[in-house]
């Protein structure tokens, strides 16, 4: 069980996350209708509470790992507190989150999916004959299929030995059957 209290906010921020380097904070009132939460025409905001929510958010998708987030923070008495935080598939519909907030993500992903696309790892090449082949051969085998090394022990292996089991005797067919 987890210990919670409500959280009296004065501000309310949700901020995109992007590759775990770029940030977006959003004023954002949960109170509002859905369509009108995102806060089009926000007032100033101290300058050192903004760079606390973007390095808190900036930690905790590191933290998670995720490359693309969503992470809502409420302030009480100029402290932001990280109230939702694991939102892997954020809202980025235009009609809710506005025209800059949408313009914004929609670069930034993509942005996002061309940076990893050039710097992806190459792939090895996989054909049926590396997957098929025995370790002797001489093919050369994908990293997963190799065997693990045996562990060896100082000790040798006691060996139990039982009777061989005798085969049943072959069936009959009746006559007539077919092959």
């Amino acid at each position: 069980m987890m210990y919670q209290r409500a959280v009296e906010f004065n501000e309310y921020f949700r901020c995109y996350v992007v590759g775990q380097s770029k940030v977006r904070i959003m004023p954002y009132n949960p109170r509002n209708a859905h369509h009108e939460r995102y806060i089009q025409n926000p007032p100033e905001y101290d300058k050192k509470l903004l760079a606390r929510v973007e390095k808190d958010a900036l930690t905790l998708c590191r933290a998670l790992g995720y490359d693309l987030n969503t992470v809502e923070f409420a302030v009480e008495n100029g402290i932001p507190y990280a109230i939702d935080f694991m939102n892997p598939a954020p809202d980025a519909d235009v009609h809710s989150v506005g025209k800059e907030n949408f313009e914004w993500i929609v670069r930034e992903v993509a942005d996002l999916a061309i940076a990893k696309c050039r710097t992806a790892p190459q792939a090895p090449e996989l054909r049926w004959s590396a997957f098929l082949a025995s370790p002797g051969d001489g093919a050369e085998q994908p990293a997963a299929l190799k065997p693990a090394p045996l562990k060896t022990s100082s000790k040798p292996v006691p060996v139990k030995k039982t009777p061989a089991k005798k085969s049943a005797a072959k069936s009959k067919r009746p006559s007539g059957a077919e092959s």
